[in-house]
Order: C-alpha cells, then sequence, then structure tokens
C-alpha cells in the first residue's frame, strides 16, 4: 500500500493536470464540403429524398445534377431599372405591389442536408452559419433549432439541446431560394442592375464545442499612438448555475506565434442566462503597424474556465482629415488607389462556378493582379463578401470599403419598404463580423442613395460599437461625422450615352480644375473619395452593355471591331483615371468595376478577358498600369490635331503617393505607328513625399502627317526600368488639311 498510494496520486494529479489543459479549449468542426440538396414549394416540409449534391461554401447553382430555373427572380428594382429605360410595362410594375419582386421559379426553398460526427460532450454546442440567402432555418436530428434572415451576416444557434454527443447527427438547413420568401420587413439586398439572384450557403459553416462560460465575440481596437490594444470580450452563460471565471488575454504574432503580451486575469462571475461585457488594456511594446507594405499581424488569445478563441488583429489606425481633405494611415497622408469588386453581382455570371471559394483564384484576384496594377484599396461593392476574402486582403495588405447591400436610389428607405429598426440590427451584426479585420478600413453604409435615415438614425445607434472609430461613408446622403468622407460616381460619359449625342468630350478636361460636375454628388468640403467613374463598359466579348450601346457607335463609328472599343476604353479609362489624380482633389480614385457579371443583357461589365484564368483585357492591362503607378503622370493635353510641325506648349502633370521624395527625368516625345520616336522634349523632375508637380513644356509637331502617340515618360532615378508613361493619340495634319 506504502508503494501503491504515491502511484495512485501521482495519477490523480496527471489526471487532473491533463483536465486542466483541456478545460478552456474551444473545438471547432468544420462542416464545409459536400452537402445532399432537394427543393420543395412549403415551407414546412421537409423533402423525403435528397438526389443532389451541392458545395458548401457556395451557391445552388453549383450543384449537381443542376436545377432548373435556380437563379430566375426580378427584383423590383431591376424592373423599376427596365421601367425607367422603357423595357418593362409601367402597368405591369404597379400590379407588384410592395412584394419583393417576381420568381420565375417552381420552388420557394432549398434544403440542405449532411451528416457528422460530434465530439465528446461538452456543456455546449453552437452551430454558425457565416452567410447564406435568403433566409435560412436550422434543424439539427429533427429539432429546429432557429432562424436567420439577414443575408449579410452571420447566425449562431444554441445546439446544445439538439446534439448527440459522440455520435452521428443530420443537420438539415433550409434555405430560401429566391428573395420573394423573406418577409416583408427583412432586405435581400438592392441592386437596380442584378438581373438573377442566386440562393445558397455562401460562407462557412461549423459546430462549435465549448464549456461555460462561452466567449460570444472579441473585438480588439489598436491604438498606434499608445502602443496598446483595447480587448472587449462578450461572455455568456448557457447553463442554469452561477458560474466564477478568470478571463485570460495573451498576445502573440500571427506567424510563429512568438509571445507579445500577457494580461492580468479577471475575475468574472456570470448568473445563469448572463451576458457580460469586461475590457481590457494591452500594451505591445515594439509594436509592428499594419500597412499595404508590410501587413504584419498579431492574434489575441482568449480564454475562460470553459472556452478559449483566437481572434487576428493588426496595429494600423486609418482615419480622414477634413481641414487637408486627406486619408490618413498610420498618420501619414495615403491615397488609396484601386477598384470596385461587385461580387454579388459576380454570382450571376455563368463562369462563376466555384471560383470564389477557390483559394488559388482568390490570391491571384486579391493578391497578384492588384500589386501589378498598383492598386491598394477595394470597394466591395453592393454585398459582402465570404470572410475567407477579407482575411486574404488582411494577410496581403488590401485597404476595403466595405459596403452594405442597399441602394435605393432617390426613392428612400420607406419607399423601398426598408424597415429602419430591421436594418439597424443588420448592421450591428454586419459590423461585429468584420470588425477585427485590419483591411475594413469604411464602413460603406449604402451606394448612391438619398436615405436621410442613415444620418439621423441607423448610423448614429450603431457607429459607437466599433472600437477602433473607423469612419462612415454615406454615399449621397450628409456625411455623419466630422471627419468622415464623402463619395463621388462621376461619369463624364454618361448624358452622351443616354442622350446619342455629344455632351461630353475629353477636351473639356483641358478647363476643368480636376473634377466634372455631379449633380448627384453631395456639396462638401469633406475629404472625397472617387470610387466610381467611366461610363464606358464593354463585354468580354468586347460587345458594349446595355448602357454603352450608343457610345461606342459615337466614338468609332458603327463598323468599329471589338479590339478597337477595347483600346478607346483602356485608352479614356487611363486618361480620366490620370485626371482624377493629378490635382489631387481625392484621397482615392477607384475605377469601376473589377470584377462583376458580363451578359448580353447586363448593365456594366469587368475588364476580364477570361474571368476563369483572370486574363486581364490587354489593353486595359496595359493602360490602366500605368494609370495607377505610384508616381503619377497626366499629359493635360486631349486636342486630337496638331498641325505638321507646330510648337505646342502642353502642361504635364505630376504625383508622387509614396513617403519618399521622388527625382529624375520628364521626358515629352511623339512616337509614330512604326515605333519611331521624334522631337524629345525633357526636363528634371523632384517631387516631395506625397507631393505634387506641374511642369510646363514645349514640344514640337512631327513634320510629317500621320497618326502618332504623345507620350510623357517619367523615369524616377531611383527606379529607371519602371517608367510611368501617359499617352494621346494624335493625328497630325498638314495646315492645308485641318479641320
Amino acid at each position: 500500500m506504502a508503494v501503491i498510494l504515491p502511484i495512485l496520486i501521482a495519477f490523480l494529479l496527471s489526471a487532473f493536470s491533463l483536465a486542466a489543459q483541456v478545460t478552456g479549449t474551444r473545438r471547432t468542426i468544420s462542416l464545409d464540403g459536400t452537402w445532399k440538396i432537394a427543393d420543395s414549394v412549403a415551407a414546412d416540409a421537409q423533402p423525403k429524398v435528397y438526389d443532389r449534391s451541392v458545395p458548401v461554401p457556395g451557391l445552388v447553382h453549383s450543384a449537381s445534377p443542376p436545377f432548373k430555373n435556380v437563379d430566375e427572380f426580378q427584383s423590383r428594382q431591376l424592373l423599376q431599372n427596365l421601367v425607367d429605360q422603357g423595357m418593362y410595362s409601367k402597368a405591369n410594375f404597379d400590379k407588384l405591389g410592395n412584394s419583393k419582386g417576381i420568381s420565375n421559379q417552381k420552388r420557394n426553398y432549398f434544403w440542405y442536408r449532411r451528416t457528422f460526427m460530434a465530439p465528446s460532450q461538452r456543456e455546449v454546442a453552437l452551430l454558425k452559419v457565416n452567410k447564406a440567402q435568403f433566409g435560412i432555418a436550422v434543424f439539427l436530428n429533427g429539432i429546429k433549432l432557429g432562424e436567420h434572415y439577414p443575408c449579410f451576416t452571420s447566425a449562431t444557434f444554441n445546439a446544445t439541446h439538439a446534439i448527440r454527443w459522440g455520435k452521428e447527427n443530420t443537420l438539415v438547413i433550409r434555405v430560401g431560394a429566391h428573395p420573394g420568401v423573406l418577409p416583408a420587413n427583412v432586405s435581400e439586398g438592392t441592386d437596380f442592375e442584378k438581373n438573377r439572384w442566386t440562393p445558397g450557403i455562401y460562407d462557412d459553416v461549423s459546430l462549435l464545442a465549448m464549456d461555460n462560460p462561452v466567449i460570444t465575440n472579441v473585438q480588439v481596437a489598436p491604438n498606434i499612438h499608445t502602443s496598446q490594444v483595447l480587448v472587449q470580450t462578450e461572455l455568456h452563460n448557457y447553463s442554469k448555475r452561477l458560474i466564477r471565471t478568470e478571463v485570460q488575454q495573451s498576445i502573440t504574432t500571427w506567424k510563429g506565434s512568438a509571445a507579445v503580451a500577457t494580461a492580468k486575469p479577471l475575475s468574472v462571475s456570470l448568473a445563469a442566462g448572463e451576458t457580460k461585457l469586461v475590457q481590457q488594456t494591452i500594451l505591445v511594446p515594439h509594436e509592428h503597424l499594419w500597412s499595404p507594405d508590410d501587413p504584419f499581424l498579431y492574434k489575441v488569445e482568449s480564454r475562460t474556465s470553459g472556452d478559449s478563441q483566437s481572434t487576428r488583429f493588426g496595429m494600423r489606425e486609418f482615419r480622414f482629415d477634413t481641414v487637408t481633405q486627406r486619408a490618413y494611415l498610420n498618420g501619414k497622408p495615403f491615397f488609396m488607389r484601386g477598384s470596385n469588386i461587385c461580387l454579388h453581382r459576380f454570382f450571376e455570371d455563368p463562369d462563376s462556378g466555384m471560383l470564389p471559394w477557390n483559394t488559388a483564384w482568390l490570391h491571384r484576384l486579391l493578391v497578384s493582379i492588384p500589386k501589378q496594377m498598383h492598386w491598394n484599396s477595394f470597394r466591395f461593392c453592393i454585398g459582402p463578401v465570404p470572410d475567407k476574402w477579407l482575411q486574404i486582403a488582411d494577410e496581403s495588405g488590401l485597404l476595403i470599403e466595405n459596403e452594405y447591400m442597399v441602394w435605393v436610389d432617390g426613392r428612400g428607405l420607406k419607399n423601398e419598404n426598408y424597415d429602419v429598426k430591421e436594418l439597424t440590427g443588420e448592421y450591428r451584426e454586419w459590423m461585429r463580423d468584420n470588425w477585427n479585420h485590419p483591411s475594413v478600413v469604411i464602413w460603406d453604409a449604402n451606394n448612391e442613395s438619398n436615405a436621410p435615415e442613415f444620418d439621423s438614425e441607423i448610423i448614429p445607434a450603431v457607429r459607437g460599437l466599433d472600437l477602433s472609430h473607423r469612419p462612415w461613408e454615406n454615399s449621397y446622403n450628409a456625411p455623419q461625422g466630422a471627419n468622415d468622407p464623402v463619395e463621388d460616381h462621376s461619369y463624364p460619359f454618361y448624358s452622351t450615352a443616354t442622350s446619342g449625342t455629344w455632351e461630353f468630350h475629353m477636351t473639356d478636361l483641358e478647363t476643368l480644375p480636376g473634377m466634372v460636375p455631379n449633380p448627384y454628388n453631395f456639396k462638401t468640403a469633406h475629404a472625397q473619395i472617387i470610387n466610381e467613374y467611366g461610363w464606358l463598359w464593354l463585354n468580354r466579348d468586347g460587345s458594349p452593355t446595355l448602357l454603352t450601346d450608343k457610345l461606342y457607335p459615337m466614338l468609332l463609328g458603327p463598323k468599329s471591331t471589338a479590339d478597337q472599343r477595347f483600346a478607346m476604353q483602356a485608352y479614356l479609362l487611363a486618361g480620366e483615371t490620370e485626371f482624377w489624380r493629378a490635382y489631387r482633389r481625392y484621397a482615392g480614385v477607384l475605377h469601376f468595376v473589377y470584377l462583376t457579371a458580363s451578359d448580353p443583357h447586363g448593365f456594366t461589365s469587368d475588364n476580364f478577358q477570361d474571368v476563369k484564368t483572370l486574363r486581364l483585357e490587354p489593353h486595359f492591362a496595359d493602360y490602366m498600369r500605368q494609370a495607377f503607378q505610384p508616381l503619377g503622370v497626366y499629359v493635360a493635353f486631349w486636342h486630337p490635331q496638331l498641325n505638321a510641325g507646330e510648337a505646342r506648349k502642353i502642361t504635364v502633370m505630376m504625383v508622387n503617393d509614396m513617403s519618399t521624395e521622388k527625382h529624375g527625368t520628364l521626358q515629352l516625345k511623339f512616337i509614330g505607328q512604326d515605333g519611331s520616336t521624334t522631337t524629345v522634349t525633357q526636363t528634371p523632375f523632384e517631387l516631395e513625399a506625397f507631393g505634387a508637380e506641374s511642369y510646363l513644356m514645349t514640344v514640337h509637331a512631327p513634320g510629317h502627317p500621320g497618326r502618332y502617340t504623345l507620350e510623357a515618360v517619367a523615369i524616377a532615378s531611383d527606379d529607371a526600368n519602371n517608367p510611368t508613361l501617359s499617352r494621346r493619340w494624335v493625328t497630325i495634319v498638314s495646315p492645308a488639311t485641318q479641320h
């Protein structure tokens, strides 16, 4: 007995130590993969047969075998647009009443089904669906866990009473087949240019197993000026007893998990069913800032006696300043350069398939190509993205203007049947899902909307929830905060494209001081972002879209080729980009649109030649890569003709988006169609960090008539192999033939 007792004590101590290690550890089980799927008309009867498969995350249009007419739904906003375009009967539109639109499919619901093995028993089981549309109801082992109708936010269900620990479980998720099945007060999102609405579970699904108290949310707010982070932890006690716990917080690097800091534990008590917020401020010694050039990431490890959670974050501050009308990243001026991604429109593209969930495709879309194009920012336009997209943006250093899917034109929220209280709740969920991503730097409340409820009700109700104090962008409404930015959607070719008569020429830019008058924009002295411009869309086959079918015959004549149209599109877009950047009227310049659907019945399109391989249209890639160079050049000259031998004074404007001064040589020359160069003029240039300069240069036109390219070339002394080009197409004529 004297020998056995020490062994028994050692065994018990070992068991206790093991239990202590297990306690406070969350088990996360991914339920992504291939699910079974079936459809129905009724909401209250699950199918008896599941004879198709579908990927999760993904969309129902990827089911095998495919469903017929899976995304055939026309929203009331699209139909209103078609009425305005003379393409749909006003009388038929009026018959819609307050309905969300017209479904052209014989179903209302899809039912997702799969089985999984549950882990060993814990006190709490939660089922999380990151995003699904259009509304979900969740059933575990035949027991209904609940419903969640918002289409752009995550839902978490308590599955403790229904789970079979350590055994096989059956999970069924009912998804609305189209927006028409959503309750009247819940929005499916509004988009006047979206033709089809594809349902599905388009983000991750997971089972979470833990003990009480549960960590339901962690928000990490960095303060780069004090080298601290504020960690707000939300706890919930699912049990029927009082629980006392210590809340422990530690910070490590994301890569390598090197220890950085540990906070003093907090003692917390939670009554049965109680939710409680606790906050701690933690010093981050020798802070490593997050930026596009150096997207360094940390993580906070949060722990209670029953649960744990890892939260990734970056030490960064992004803000706007109304006095200087600039954006600032980590205290330095920052000029946003980039484009837009309309993922929910891309969902309706025939080639979209499973591409939005393909990791290699995503990295090329969000990392490789943006670096080649000198883009540091994107607006995720008219609809949120799967969380994986933001994770990649965090890791690659992209800045994201995150826009909720609200577009109410000039009709206001109430005329589009929005419930302000419901929408405010959705915005709370949306912020909760995204506020730890350092890439998310702007909450974009809506698109092209005139809705005073955002300024007076919605934004004030939710703004304070974000402990990082991100700026809000409020579209065509008044800016809600003192230093909030305002968006400008400048489409100089809009009136020409819609009227079919010349109302704008690029020569007009020679007399405009960096902005094109926009009657829809809010008049303001706040910092501005131009995050849409062009009105020059072409489908991927080179055909004009519905919004540009009158424009290209005017630009190029009725018999132009696809290649001629692509070349003209790239030339004009690059010129506009240079113009917007050169005058420094905008804190950000974001082209519309990098990714969307290409459709013969579509209003807009992107600039890919092949979206599956992400091969950009070559003219676009060539011209726009130059237009977005950090060392920017703009030739302020758009006249299509010059006399042979004519001397002309031309202003060349330059900007430096970098934090170091730049100097070198600026050349202005004519290049013939055979590639020969003539009449080179050059001058030295010198730009301060984040600076801008203009140079008045005299150039002599070639002596021989013909078509030439007037090219400005900026060659930086420290980067001679990467010159910046600005090009103008000029026809040289003899004085006798000039017209």
